[in-house]
């Protein structure tokens, strides 16, 4: 643990320091700084001043968790213009600042009226630096703009010029092991400053101080960053103590000695005894827990942290707390949930509100960027807005439910305390110092909402919106009325829910797994609420919803797989996932359903949609009996994707098949397909091509096709077409003429988009001989019938165009 300093009553500090932070930080920074033993520390904005002797400014190098840097002051003058400028840097006694043979680096930010060029104030006291060295030493430093031994930094404000020496030579939040800091395909790691900020918040730094034998339940611990962390502070290891460069050994007043005497105390003071303390991580994500394992054990810290499953009340079964000692547990419950996609999340406060409801003496904090938890929690906490990665997120600070068994204080005096501590902060802050206002939320107060749905399934279940229960009866409602429907019609995957309540805007689609994959996945899509909807309250009533479908539906949880536009780990849903990022391995078999009589994979992992598109059920069944019924030899399937068209061609006996598409990760889907279902060899052709530069060769062959089905998508801009884009409006006229051209005489096309607001060129397809026919109600299921403008659908033939025009009631 840091110890602090004990001075000689007549001792004066001797340097000015500051310790840069991020916004947020300043008033838990300042705490910090007064526990490692510094004087007059005073919060700012971005950074935290105070005073000591070089070795109280290493001191707070070594064991400072919040600051990102630490600058001491070298000088300040004035300077109106670039002479002043010089005269100012080349008057400071730099053969005593920096040590002999120091390499430098020199920075600049601000301006003035007469300094408007960062760059070239650096540069101004960079040659000043220089001239001074030369006269005083006789020879000129090394600048090194990579390494640097010694970092420079000037401030212009108005004519006050600041010159600060960095003791840190790089950001101190750089104490990551070597495999989560350098890894590619590490999963989300919290940097160690904001996990040292949440642990602040949660008190976890004065539970390990305090002598009792504090309890820290890290509910969701992502990569590790927390529970890293946490565990460094119930070792009592000061987080600088690896690290192998700092800025101040090119320090003029470094004095190597003191630096390892302080090194040794710091070596000396860690814990040894892992087990004065408990740490406790899960995870809803097994990827991360295995990782976060790895990482701890990088860190040597591996002792002090026990894994388990996410479920609370195995938590506190690893426990084995003694009887009684529930009511004087001290400690905290803390999760990360910036990178948690919503299939998980629910799950997620599940477990951190059941340790709660069961710890009740232990605080909550957590790192979010929504309002959930506090939905959740139902009750109000203390917000701190800060800017991880440079997006806004807040942490939540939740006190104990009730206050440990033995402390005279009551509940509403631990926040009356709080409350009157920050209000005295605020009113003794001095101008420019970071309040508690300017770090706090204005976001959503707490909604007393929280609620429970009872789905006969045993223990009513917890929802974040009372109204979840309308949904949940209807939903209940379809899947009994979809599971008879589809029951008879021997359908497997199909749509359950699709708006019904306008509130609960999303569709859920139900997929069951063939004989050599059985499961059940589901598949929830978010359509996008109007901009009057609150964005929490919408993303609750999606978070209630995928906790109620799987129940529901019968699903593991593992199987639920959400398509929407808000946060997730790993990024966006939307778009290719790696393995390590959420999206499956691709050494692990996909699951495989079933769809009149054929087999086909499908993918819940890595992409907006699945692999086959539901809602043409229908149009697919048609190709197969117009083939049977026409008698169809040859068949073109154009923008094919999975090829699930091309396999129902096949089944109805077609000599042969063409598949087109420019995706290679698309056509060899199409490949595996068409292997399930027996069908290869060299009458099954795969084309990746350009569809619109393909039909434009074709029409010069005499290739000829006797059906064809094209569904292309509404826009694409992908790079393999060149300086081309796809617009299904505008390009429709075009690619519906050059596709009928590649039909037999007697031939058939059926062309399909799913862009709701698509108007067909009736005229100009009719001048060229093209007449649709809109069969777009004959090709909706019945489970999509809600909809009925997911596509739309049309029969196209050729004519002359005199007949063409005919039939499409224009007069020539």
């Amino acid at each position: 643990m840091t110890r602090q300093r004990t001075r000689h009553p007549q001792e004066q500090p001797a340097f000015e320091f500051f310790a840069t932070c991020p916004e947020g930080f300043e008033r838990d920074l300042a705490d910090e700084l007064r526990s490692i033993g510094v004087r007059r520390v005073r919060p700012l904005k971005g950074r935290v001043s105070f005073a000591g002797s070089a070795l109280d400014g290493e001191r707070v190098c070594l064991w400072s968790r919040l600051a990102s840097r630490i600058l001491v002051v070298v000088a300040r003058f004035e300077a109106a213009d670039a002479d002043e400028l010089y005269e100012g840097a080349y008057a400071i006694a730099w053969e005593t600042v920096l040590a002999p043979g120091a390499s430098i680096v020199v920075s600049a930010r601000g301006t003035s009226a007469e300094l408007r060029n960062s760059h070239f104030t650096a540069l101004k006291v960079k040659d000043a630096l220089c001239d001074r060295m030369v006269d005083e030493r006789g020879s000129r430093p090394t600048v090194d703009t990579e390494n640097a031994d010694a970092r420079i930094a000037v401030s212009l404000r108005d004519t006050r010029v600041t010159i600060q020496l960095d003791l840190s030579g790089g950001p101190l939040f750089w104490r990551l092991p070597h495999l989560a800091a350098q890894s590619a395909d590490a999963p989300h790691v919290l940097r160690p400053d904001y996990a040292a900020l949440v642990l602040a918040q949660a008190g976890w730094q004065k539970a390990c101080t305090d002598g009792a034998a504090p309890i820290l339940i890290d509910a969701c611990c992502a990569g590790g960053g927390i529970t890293l962390e946490a565990a460094s502070i119930l070792a009592g290891r000061a987080p600088g103590i690896d690290r192998e460069h700092w800025g101040f050994s090119a320090w003029g007043a470094h004095d190597e000695e003191a630096w390892q005497t302080l090194l040794k105390q710091a070596r000396d003071s860690g814990c040894t005894d892992a087990h004065r303390g408990r740490i406790i991580a899960t995870d809803t994500d097994s990827a991360a827990v295995s990782f976060a394992r790895r990482v701890l054990k990088a860190a040597g810290l591996a002792g002090y942290v026990t894994f388990t499953q996410p479920d609370a009340s195995k938590i506190i079964s690893k426990l084995a707390l003694p009887h009684g000692e529930r009511e004087r547990a001290v400690g905290a419950i803390v999760l990360d949930t910036v990178e948690v996609p919503l299939t998980k999340m629910g799950r997620t406060l599940k477990v951190a509100t059941g340790l709660r409801d069961a710890l009740p003496t232990l605080s909550l904090a957590a790192l979010t960027r929504d309002d959930l938890l506090t939905r959740s929690v139902n009750a109000r906490p203390y917000r701190l807005r800060v800017m991880p990665g440079n997006e806004e997120a807040f942490i939540l600070t939740f006190p104990p439910a009730h206050v440990p068994t033995g402390d005279a204080s009551s509940e509403a005096d631990v926040d009356d305390k709080a409350s009157s501590a920050r209000a005295a902060d605020a009113a003794t802050a001095p101008q420019g110092a970071a309040t508690p206002e300017g770090a706090r939320s204005t976001g959503p107060a707490p909604v007393q909402a929280s609620a429970t749905v009872d789905l006969s399934h045993g223990a009513p279940v917890p929802v974040l919106i009372p109204e979840s229960a309308q949904f949940a009866n209807r939903l209940k409602k379809n899947a009994r009325l979809r599971r008879r429907w589809a029951k008879r019609e021997g359908v497997t995957c199909y749509r359950v829910y699709d708006a019904d309540l306008p509130d609960y805007a999303a569709a859920i689609d139900l997929y069951e797994g063939s004989a050599a994959t059985p499961g059940r996945w589901l598949v929830a899509a978010e359509y996008t609420a109007p901009k009057t909807v609150e964005a929490a309250l919408a993303e609750a009533r999606l978070l209630d919803i995928l906790t109620i479908a799987p129940l529901v539906l019968d699903v593991d949880p593992d199987h639920v797989f959400a398509r929407t536009r808000t946060r997730s780990r790993g990024g966006s849903q939307y778009g290719k996932r790696s393995p390590e990022a959420g999206g499956a391995h691709p050494d692990v078999p996909r699951p495989l359903i079933e769809e009149g009589g054929l087999t086909f994979e499908v993918n819940f992992d890595d992409y907006l949609d699945t692999g086959i598109f539901l809602d043409h059920r229908v149009t697919r069944a048609r190709l197969r009996e117009h083939i049977r019924e026409n008698g169809a030899r040859r068949f073109l399937n154009l923008f094919a994707y999975t090829g699930t068209a091309t396999c129902y061609a096949a089944d109805a006996g077609v000599d042969e098949t063409v598949t087109v598409d420019l995706s290679n990760t698309y056509l060899d889907w199409t490949e595996r397909n068409l292997a399930l279902n027996g069908f290869t060899g060299p009458d099954h052709h795969i084309v990746r091509a350009d569809v619109m530069r393909w039909i434009s060769d074709m029409r010069q062959t005499r290739n000829r096709w006797d059906l064809i089905f094209c569904d292309p998508p509404t826009f694409s801009n992908s790079a393999k077409m060149g300086r081309r884009t796809w617009d299904v409006q505008r390009d429709h006229v075009e690619l519906l003429i050059g596709l009928s051209r590649l039909l037999t005489r007697e031939g058939d096309a059926i062309f399909s988009c799913n862009l709701r607001s698509f108007r067909p060129d009736i005229e100009s397809l009719a001048r060229a001989g093209v007449v649709l026919t809109d069969i777009t109600a004959e090709t909706i299921p019945e489970d999509f019938a809600r909809t009925p403008k997911i596509h739309r659908c049309y029969l196209v033939r050729r004519y002359t165009p005199e007949e063409a025009m005919r039939r499409a009631g224009i007069e020539g």
